[in-house]
């Protein structure tokens, strides 16, 4: 389903991106609701995907400026002994020390907004998806105010679980623990423009997402005409 936003989310483009000729789509959804299968179908259709995970990981690489602020922020034990990102030990030290985080994403958001802004400026699409699992919740380095829609994949909570725990074998505790930090169906879905209730299979959440396809390319079109 489609309806107007009205969030304290804001995901009003920039100045910049107003005079944008991209419509840039905000892709979001809970873990397990089929955020990637969409990524992947729209992908298929030739839509440049921006990927916020992939982004998160290539700034702090190996030899990276952001992974040399992270280790000049907390020390030596960030990396391991091949020089990368120590991720089970950063995860550990934010989780057990709430502030950590703040400092961390302080350093990595800036990085992941920048890169987000350098794939945009190099898209060939007609318009382009930027995912991002937490697009809503953390503002995801502020890649919300880059979107001109948020679409939510939405899906119920043992749905959610039962293909989460398929899809990566994880225990239902440590996908509960994740959806903690995610907001509720409800709220998430308050703060989207589109909305798809992926509750059956593939074939069925195609079926859903070719309208919407159609109408971001004649958005795309009327934001070009627009923007000339």
């Amino acid at each position: 389903m489609s309806k107007q936003a009205s969030s304290p989310y804001s995901h009003e483009p920039q100045t910049s991106q107003k005079k944008s000729k991209t419509l840039v789509i905000g892709l979001t959804g809970g873990i397990g609701s089929g955020k990637s299968a969409a990524s992947d179908w729209f992908a298929e259709q030739g839509i440049d995907i921006i990927d916020a995970d992939v982004i998160a990981h290539q700034v702090v690489a190996k030899g990276s400026s952001t992974l040399r602020k992270i280790q000049k922020k907390f020390g030596n034990w960030v990396l391991n002994d091949n020089g990368e990102m120590d991720r089970a030990a950063v995860r550990t030290h934010v989780f057990t020390h709430p502030e950590a985080l703040i400092e961390l994403e302080a350093i990595t958001h800036p990085a992941i907004r920048e890169t987000a802004k350098l794939q945009l400026a190099a898209n060939t699409s007609p318009y382009v998806v930027l995912s991002a699992p937490l697009l809503i919740e953390a503002a995801e380095a502020g890649l919300a105010n880059l979107c001109q829609r948020i679409l939510v994949m939405d899906a119920a909570v043992d749905t959610q679980l039962a293909r989460a725990s398929q899809r990566d074998e994880q225990s239902v505790q440590k996908i509960k623990a994740i959806m903690v930090n995610q907001l509720s169906r409800e709220e998430r879905n308050q703060h989207a423009d589109d909305v798809v209730l992926n509750d059956g299979n593939l074939a069925d959440l195609y079926l859903k997402l070719e309208p919407l396809h159609q109408s971001y390319l004649t958005l795309a079109q009327q934001l070009k005409y627009a923007a000339d």
